[in-house]
């Protein structure tokens, strides 16, 4: 299964790689559409009837969402023919016109790409395949489903509605944004309580996230870059989370969250990096998400969202017990069977990594880094002064 695995992990990354630098609509919808099918195979790599199942709801689920958004790309056609505007059919292109474009068409497209691509992204309801696909998928497949492949598909939406604000339409598509995300949120936090699996808890945790990052960008202003902060420091979090709990799954050869305990006894390094990421990933300091949900709650009292931001405030209240519970009982209850694992080097440093990294970008970002996002954000009207 190796070369298999290796083989599809790779042409995975190469079309992650080719959504990020397409410009043109319907080349960005192949590229996302290719992310499903060569990411199919590493769920059901281990060939087990759960497996088979998670790959086949992973390939129709999203594959009924992105044939919605590409309808949604040729309503967006449709309001360059209507307007008679002659203009080549690229993000860039279609920015530089965009007030001259048919705003119902448009209105229309983004309508058909948030529910496409928003399936591929998570947000619920169309989030059906996401649980199952994280939980059989191998923990390094989870870590880059999680970590890369729902901010390809949320890129998206975020040109889209780029194209949006610049059109004038900027409060339609916002007002979607913010239903899609705490919608996301609310329902993460329903379905995490009490989950028996702590990779399906971990892949509802990504159902949050990418509420919160919808959340964000559709509040605007400062809550903009508290979003982009937030897809960054997400993806080194969850994606340390992920490997951790492979790291627990060969220790304990389980995903039962009650066949677990004494995680500080059995696998002290583990515990360390598996606690220290579901802190991050609650928004505890000195973790990036910590400043990225300051800044969008921020963001949504500056511009006059109270009831928004009280929501936001009691969906991640919701989650985080949720989390909270299964965490702690996983660390230290002892009601268990013993670990049967050992813990290698290779496979312990990783999750250290990433968790690292959140904290250094927390003190220290790259100019380059820093640059990208604020001209990323600035286009629609976001913000770093509130």
């Amino acid at each position: 299964k190796q070369p298999l695995f290796i083989g599809c992990l790779l042409l995975f990354l190469g079309t992650m790689s080719m959504v990020t630098l397409a410009d043109h609509p319907i080349v960005l919808w192949i590229a996302i559409e290719a992310t499903t099918l060569v990411s199919a195979p590493l769920i059901f790599i281990h060939r087990s009837r759960e497996a088979l199942e998670a790959t086949w709801k992973y390939v129709l689920i999203c594959s009924v969402g992105i044939a919605l958004a590409l309808l949604g790309c040729f309503f967006i056609t449709m309001s360059i023919d209507i307007a008679d505007v002659d203009v080549a059919l690229t993000f860039t292109s279609l920015n530089k016109v965009a007030t001259k474009l048919d705003p119902q068409w448009l209105k229309v497209g983004f309508i058909f790409i948030i529910i496409g691509f928003g399936t591929k992204m998570g947000l619920a309801p169309m989030h059906t395949w996401l649980p199952d696909a994280h939980s059989q998928a191998p923990s390094p497949a989870s870590a880059l489903l999680s970590g890369a492949l729902l901010n390809c598909a949320f890129l998206g939406i975020y040109k889209t509605h780029t194209l949006m604000y610049l059109a004038g339409l900027g409060d339609f598509s916002s007002k979607l944004l913010i239903g899609f995300g705490l919608t996301s949120m609310f329902v993460a936090g329903i379905f995490i309580l009490r989950q028996p699996d702590y990779k399906r808890m971990l892949a509802y945790s990504s159902i949050e996230n990418m509420g919160v990052i919808a959340f964000g960008v559709g509040i605007g202003g400062v809550a903009v870059y508290g979003a982009i902060l937030h897809m960054i420091h997400h993806s080194l979090i969850k994606s340390s989370l992920f490997l951790s709990a492979g790291n627990v799954l060969i220790g304990f050869q389980t995903k039962l969250v009650e066949s677990i305990g004494d995680m500080t006894k059995f696998l002290p390094k583990t515990f360390v990096s598996f606690f220290a990421g579901f802190l991050g990933i609650s928004g505890l300091p000195p973790f990036g998400i910590f400043i990225s949900e300051l800044f969008i709650l921020i963001g949504a009292i500056q511009t006059g969202h109270p009831v928004y931001a009280a929501l936001f405030i009691f969906a991640l209240i919701l989650v985080v017990a949720g989390a909270a519970q299964i965490v702690t009982g996983m660390s230290f209850s002892t009601n268990t069977t013993e670990g049967k694992g050992v813990e290698r080097y290779m496979r312990v440093i990783p999750p250290y990594v990433l968790l690292a990294a959140s904290i250094v970008l927390c003190v220290w970002m790259p100019d380059t880094i820093f640059t990208t996002i604020l001209n990323t954000i600035q286009v629609i009207g976001g913000t770093i002064h509130g």
